[in-house]
């Protein structure tokens, strides 16, 4: 991909998220350089999406220490937001069935216009980027496209009507290929990528972790939510209730399922 920003580093000591009925996560520790492929292991309802959230600014925290591209969570979290993007997230970044590839796509160019990415001077970049010649602005949107897509993996001409391709005609791995590249469109120096592994075949999955890691390799930060971290990955389990991680102290795996659960709709709430 083109012009991509120099990943994150991402750090975390005892961090953790605890509710009125126990918690989402906690005791997490990460050390991560830029340009790493980060695992978000555990098994479903053990917190990694929330994690992953919180990872990126979008849920705050009760307990231990976070950067992310040296900024302090929970105190920057409106900074960590703008060099961060989300793909597959369900409740947060759901792709609307009844519209194309392309209507995606030329959606999320337009945002990105209009409200920059992850830049310093994102709102200067957007203001200028608006007074380009239509042309410029045109070939421009294009090739951020062309650059999101290759690095997602994603080829059009293998969909069955191209970028015409209506949403719900894409099989799983090609619509989670679509919400990387609409995520990628912004440059952002971390990418959160949820339910990585969910419901692939293993060639499908091998696929996918390829991808993410080159878009590793060529500099973007990856924190990947799955079920089984790949081999040379950076890896932070979840999930102490499930004795997944050592010390895992009095709270029970059903009472993180329901830490984990309150948190979501909280967030969903905000």
């Amino acid at each position: 991909m083109h012009d991509t920003p120099h990943g994150a580093a991402v750090t975390a000591t005892g961090y953790g998220l605890q509710g009125p009925r126990g918690w989402a996560f906690r005791d997490v520790a990460l050390t991560a350089r830029p340009g790493s492929l980060v695992a978000v292991a555990g098994p479903s309802g053990s917190g990694r999406t929330c994690l992953l959230l919180a990872l990126t600014g979008r849920m705050a925290t009760t307990a231990g220490t976070a950067e992310v591209a040296g900024l302090p969570l929970p105190k920057k979290k409106a900074a960590v937001r703008a060099v961060t993007a989300l793909a597959h997230v369900p409740g947060v970044t759901d792709l609307e069935p009844a519209l194309t590839v392309a209507e995606h796509l030329r959606e999320r160019t337009l945002l990105q216009r209009r409200f920059g990415g992850s830049s310093p001077n994102a709102a200067g970049d957007a203001l200028r980027a608006l007074l380009r010649p239509r042309r410029e602005r045109t070939a421009a949107a294009r090739a951020r496209i062309d650059a999101a897509l290759e690095a997602a993996g994603l080829d059009l001409a293998t969909l069955p009507k191209g970028d015409r391709t209506s949403v719900r005609d894409l099989d799983r791995p090609e619509a989670l290929r679509l919400s990387i590249a609409l995520a990628l469109i912004g440059r952002p120096r971390l990418l959160a990528v949820d339910d990585t592994d969910m419901k692939l075949s293993d060639t499908e999955r091998a696929d996918v972790w390829a991808t993410l890691r080159a878009l590793a390799a060529a500099g973007t930060t990856v924190l990947a939510v799955c079920s089984q971290a790949p081999d040379g990955a950076v890896v932070v389990r979840t999930g102490r209730g499930t004795g997944s991680e050592p010390g895992s102290g009095g709270t029970g795996a059903h009472d993180e399922r329901k830490g984990a659960a309150d948190a979501l709709a909280e967030a969903g709430r905000a």
